[in-house]
């Protein structure tokens, strides 16, 4: 009887136990998935992939009813088709991305990618800090994009070159230089003189290696964690393009998000922002020097005649976006 009272304690204590495993595995199952996507490499070296992973960890750490994951290097498709989806519902819950992107859905967030703008990490915070942030978020929303935050690039754009080796501005001219697949950037990199060549940028590194490409243009971060060193040998410092960054989620996802959930996301993503904004200088001269150490030549270049030209460019460029309005009072920020 002893034992027969043994084992159906036994029984009940595994049926409670498989019980309790089975109200665990439904509560996982029933969280919500949060994929964020990025274009750049799994590093924390760059900027994308740190907001990622602070957002990611925040949200895990934070959440009993939200569950985050990281999606690196297009893993969900390339970042245009991604922040389709998202406007749908679909795919991607957030990405993190270059607001050139993001140029495609709205012309006018365009105005943060104009050539020569920025004059230093301040002043682009105090401007996407102020009205005129203000003011694009309001319109992302309206195409169904949540404005989350507003990152830095971890240091300007400059010219990658494979063989040429680029001194002077003259040395551009004609050369096939890849570029984000938005106007303003074309525009930008042909009135430097070179052949602006748009490409979605995970088939940069086969088109540098196969000699399709004669160049591309990018963030000292992302070069280097890319691994671009492998097949470009030169670096020029053009600084022509700052290439903002912004964390944007899908409308449809965050308005089925209880207040908790959008508390815990908003923090997240606010935490991300102050960390990639903290650290953009630093990371910026870090990884020019990593570059200088794996063989690539870095040069200066006479920037001065780019300067005085982009001004017109601006003009031009502002107008044809229909922002005017906004590249007004990003001169007058101080």
């Amino acid at each position: 009887m002893k034992i027969q009272s043994v084992l159906r304690n036994l029984a009940l204590c595994l049926i409670a136990a498989s019980a309790a495993l089975s109200v665990a595995d439904a509560a996982a199952q029933a969280k919500k998935q949060v994929k964020i996507s990025h274009a750049t490499a799994a590093d924390v070296g760059n900027d994308n992939h740190m907001v990622s992973w602070i957002i990611a960890n925040y949200i895990n750490t934070n959440s009993d009813t939200l569950e985050a994951r990281i999606y690196p290097a297009n893993h969900l498709g390339e970042e245009r088709a991604v922040v389709e989806g998202m406007q749908l519902g679909a795919g991607a819950t957030i990405h993190i991305g270059g607001t050139a992107i993001h140029n495609n859905f709205n012309k006018r967030m365009g105005v943060c990618d104009l050539p020569f703008l920025w004059r230093n990490y301040e002043h682009y915070h105090h401007v996407i800090d102020g009205k005129v942030g203000e003011i694009l978020a309001a319109e992302h929303e309206k195409l169904g994009l949540r404005v989350l935050g507003w990152q830095d690039s971890w240091g300007y754009r400059n010219v990658v070159t494979t063989k040429k080796e680029i001194k002077k501005p003259e040395d551009l001219k004609g050369l096939k230089i890849r570029t984000i697949q938005t106007p303003t950037y074309v525009a930008a990199l042909n009135a430097m003189g070179a052949n602006a060549t748009p490409m979605a940028f995970g088939e940069v590194y086969t088109s540098l290696q196969t000699g399709v490409l004669d160049g591309f243009e990018h963030a000292s971060a992302v070069i280097y964690t890319g691994k671009y060193y492998e097949v470009a040998k030169y670096i020029t410092l053009t600084e022509h393009l700052f290439g903002p960054t912004v964390t944007v989620i899908s409308k449809k996802e965050w308005d089925g998000y209880t207040d908790k959930e959008k508390q815990v996301v908003a923090a997240a993503a606010k935490l991300g922002q102050d960390v990639n904004r903290g650290l953009s200088a630093q990371r910026d001269a870090e990884s020019m020097e990593k570059l200088k150490a794996k063989g690539m030549v870095v040069n200066p270049i006479d920037k001065s005649g780019f300067i005085k030209a982009a001004i017109p460019l601006q003009d031009q460029l502002a107008k044809s976006l229909g922002a005017e309005d906004l590249l007004k009072i990003i001169r007058e920020t101080k």
